[in-house]
């Protein structure tokens, strides 16, 4: 049954990825030859303009965690869920590994990429449709390598 703690946080969460994608917009994380040259710093057209927008992005999300952890619960959830593994394994660097690379070779990340289907440009559904049989091979073989 949806509640009204349910709906809420529905609501919440669905504002957040608007301004996030307005962000994004705003931001030219969503033009893959903007995160391309930003990626080129040895290709003679480097552009650091995302420097400053992830820059502002770290300064914002720090300042912002400070204050959010203060409080005794989220407003939406009755505890923190917060990551608690501090380890570096290999799948860890292997998906750090092909993040990079296809962030690179195709000039988007899943957010930026998500935000961009509206435009139903090409590269942007090839590029969407390779991450999700990306995320169903490793979800397969992750399942497999459990159950053995």
């Amino acid at each position: 049954m949806i509640g009204p703690s349910t709906t809420k946080s529905a609501l919440a969460a669905l504002l957040s990825g608007f301004v996030f994608a307005i962000g994004l917009g705003i931001s030219g994380m969503t033009l893959p030859e903007k995160v391309i040259g930003f990626l080129d710093v040895s290709g003679g057209k480097w552009d650091p303009a995302l420097a400053f927008v992830m820059g502002g992005a770290v300064i914002v999300y720090g300042i912002g965690f400070k204050l959010i952890t203060k409080r005794d619960a989220p407003v939406f959830s009755d505890k923190f869920s917060l990551p608690t593994r501090k380890d570096i394994d290999g799948r860890l660097i292997i998906g750090a590994m092909l993040f990079g690379a296809g962030w690179g070779l195709g000039g988007f990340c899943p957010g930026p990429a998500l935000t961009s289907l509206a435009t139903l440009a090409p590269q942007v559904l090839i590029f969407v449709a390779a991450m999700l049989v990306g995320m169903f091979l490793f979800s397969f073989f992750d399942n497999r390598g459990k159950a053995s």
